[in-house]
């Protein structure tokens, strides 16, 4: 009997998937008649839709599980049968998502009506007391007297003065998410329900009713100002009235600023961009913390925030000279520059970092970090992406160092400089995954939690360089509260030991910041004042700001020229910084050549540098403008294989041919056609202007 159990275990999942598809069906076919089923029936409807997802993940799972080698008996075309039941339950996922929204705006549409009636009849309610009142009070007065009139008058002239210092806060709002009580007192709610707000706590958890009747609390950040005459959210029109406050706790207790950066509308797009995250937000799939990634947003806009803007040098505000790139007669280089910080940062591991659902493939973890003081981001934008194992699939950790071949992308230890005089300069860290929804085959970037680590406390003094835990917040970092999963509440009530317990589970990043010994001091001097990146690719950047020093102060011909510059290391470099893989084939390459150079010559500042223009233009000049080199792709595996094996190829012939000339005469070797950019540095259009 043993044996016939585990037997045929695929077509065992393939009967479960034809039940669930019939289930499926039937909720189909009673929600045709959505339109007359009442309130309940729609619940029990979209309760269902949650239920039977639940299921199909679960045959899913149990699908991608299997293998071959686990049946007892032999099946034929195994992996064709496999593919098409994937492809039924992702159908079937599909179809319950479509319903589970639908079914939510036929709700919001009936609870719209019904606030409509309740405020309609409450407001003839309050017209036919107020009539009432009046005649009683016309009656007492003709009886009493004058001494009453002066009292009632008394009596309303306080009554106002406490309505001016004490304004009604009851106010309907519209959820921007589904919450579910976490503990006896709160209040359940949906994405769209509208609900009245009782008193707002300074806690940030509010007292609310909704439609039904029922009170509880709600988390401030799940509901938005809702304008019933039109509809609406009114949201951005109350910010622009009033202060709102914004922001998150920092690990040194601190509060993020209010919203007011320059660059909010990046925000604003990855709000507004959230209609794939309700879908999968509502069927489960995702933690309701979750949120487009900001700075990823932040990236997408332009060069703004990218390495490679923060690595050309700054003109001063005259726009006559630059003010972060100087020479040094005596030492015949650029000169070293100290910066208000300067120190290194090793990103350990991410623990309780919650999982997505089956319906959607991770493509990338990453960490996202930046400089930022609460309302602006001050530096380039540095990733680092993250490794992952199955047996601990809430855990995320990094590489401390990348020697050899590994990628720098993988580098966990990143310099950290900025000169920034800000009292709130701090680094934020944004955890992130792409993704592709298996359904759809749409991609996006989530965030996944995020936080703020202030570098200075209230007196101005640096915080100690040693290891942070860091707990991380939900939403993005303009919004002020939110939990990266609401099912593991920070609010811990009990014994220490269970409060513990509760600290334990929730998403937080150990980072560690180590102070400068005097070698990488002189180093990170060497660099923009304001700059984050890969301890692993400091000295490309270097030799890159030494050669801009040569071209642009000690070869030049008139400081006022402002003519295109024929060098291919200062055109093409930027474009390193965007392609990982690029940068390092060019430290592979660099790292077997500086092997074969005797002490004397590593001490040679000058030969070591032409010795790197040389592997420059032997590594980087010919593949960047390879065909067989695919365009980058973020997070694309198989555009990853095909440019690493690509890259791999080239610099194998390389080493085995002396050089790239070989190569570059080859009649195999196409290449992109010529174009100047490739050749020429402009100036005007490459550096930083200051507009202070």
């Amino acid at each position: 009997m043993l044996a016939g159990r585990q037997s045929n275990r695929l077509q065992a999942l393939q009967r479960r998937s034809q039940e669930l598809k019939l289930q499926v069906g039937s909720l189909l076919s009673e929600s045709q008649l959505k339109g007359a089923l009442d309130a309940s029936k729609r619940r029990n409807i979209y309760q269902r839709c949650i239920q039977l997802k639940q299921a199909i993940d679960e045959n899913k799972n149990a699908l991608q599980k299997l293998n071959k080698a686990d049946e007892t008996a032999p099946i034929g075309n195994y992996n064709q049968k496999k593919e098409e039941e994937h492809s039924l339950l992702d159908k079937l996922t599909h179809q319950l998502q479509e319903l589970a929204v639908s079914i939510s705006r036929e709700n919001i549409t009936e609870i719209r009506a019904l606030t409509e009636r309740e405020d309609d009849n409450k407001s003839a309610d309050e017209e036919e007391e107020a009539e009432e009142e009046d005649e009683e009070e016309e009656e007492e007065e003709s009886e009493e007297g004058g001494g009453e009139e002066e009292e009632t008058e008394e009596e309303e002239e306080e009554k106002q003065e406490n309505e001016s210092h004490h304004p009604a806060t009851s106010k309907e709002y519209i959820a921007v998410g589904d919450f579910t009580a976490q503990q006896a007192g709160d209040l359940t709610f949906k994405k769209r329900e509208i609900l009245l707000i009782i008193e707002k706590k300074p806690d940030g958890w509010w007292i609310a009713k909704n439609a039904k009747g029922n009170k509880g609390l709600i988390p401030r950040t799940y509901v938005e100002p809702y304008n019933k005459e039109e509809g609406q959210d009114t949201s951005e029109e109350e910010d622009s009235e009033e202060d709102v406050e914004v922001g998150d706790q920092t690990a040194g207790g601190e509060e993020v600023k209010q919203r007011t950066d320059s660059h909010w509308s990046a925000v604003q797009k990855a709000i507004s961009e959230i209609n794939t995250v309700d879908v999968l937000t509502t069927m489960g799939a995702i933690p309701a913390g979750f949120r487009p990634s900001t700075l990823f947003q932040l990236l997408e806009e332009g060069n703004q925030f990218r390495t490679s803007y923060f690595l050309q040098p700054e003109l001063t505000p005259s726009q006559l000279a630059f003010r972060d790139l100087m020479w040094d007669a005596k030492t015949g280089t650029i000169r070293s520059r100290p910066s208000r910080v300067s120190f290194i940062l090793t990103l350990w591991s991410c623990k309780m970092i919650p999982l997505p659902g089956t319906s959607i493939q991770v493509l990338s973890r990453h960490v996202r970090l930046c400089l930022f003081d609460g309302n602006k981001v001050l530096s380039n934008i540095h990733t680092v992406r993250a490794t992952w194992q199955s047996k601990k699939p809430k855990t995320w950790t990094f590489s401390p160092q990348v020697t050899g071949i590994l990628p720098c992308l993988l580098d966990g230890d990143c310099f950290i400089r900025s000169n920034s005089s800000s009292p709130d300069l701090g680094i934020l860290f944004e955890l992130g995954i792409s993704y592709i929804r298996n359904s759809t085959g749409e991609r996006g970037e989530l965030s996944c939690g995020w936080v703020f680590l202030k570098l200075f406390d209230a007196s101005g003094i640096p915080i100690p360089a040693k290891t942070y835990e860091l707990f991380l917040n939900g939403g993005t970092p303009y919004e002020k509260g939110v939990e990266v999963d609401p099912s593991v509440s920070r609010r811990a009530y009990g014994s220490v030991f269970h409060q513990m317990m509760t600290m334990r589970r929730q998403p937080q990043l150990l980072v560690k910041l180590r102070s400068l010994n005097r070698r990488s001091r002189d180093l990170l001097s060497l660099l923009p004042e304001t700059l984050i990146g890969s301890m692993c690719t400091i000295h490309l950047l270097i030799f890159y700001r030494q050669i801009l020093g040569d071209v642009l102060l000690k070869d030049r011909m008139s400081m006022q020229s402002a003519d295109l510059i024929s060098n291919p290391v200062l055109a093409t470099f930027p474009k390193l910084l965007e392609q990982p893989d690029m940068m390092d084939a060019l430290r592979s390459s660099w790292a077997e050549k500086e092997s074969t150079l005797k002490r004397s010559e590593k001490r040679d500042k000058e030969f070591l540098k032409a010795m790197f223009l040389l592997v420059y233009h032997d590594c980087v000049v010919p593949l960047l403008h390879s065909t067989l080199l695919p365009p980058f792709r973020w997070a694309e595996e198989e555009t990853e294989a095909a440019r690493w094996k690509v890259i791999a190829d080239f610099l194998k012939k390389n080493q085995e041919n002396g050089g790239a000339l070989q190569a570059l005469l080859s009649p195999d070797g196409v290449h992109e056609p010529f174009d100047i950019s490739e050749q020429t540095y402009d100036l005007l259009g490459e550096i930083r202007k200051n507009v202070a």
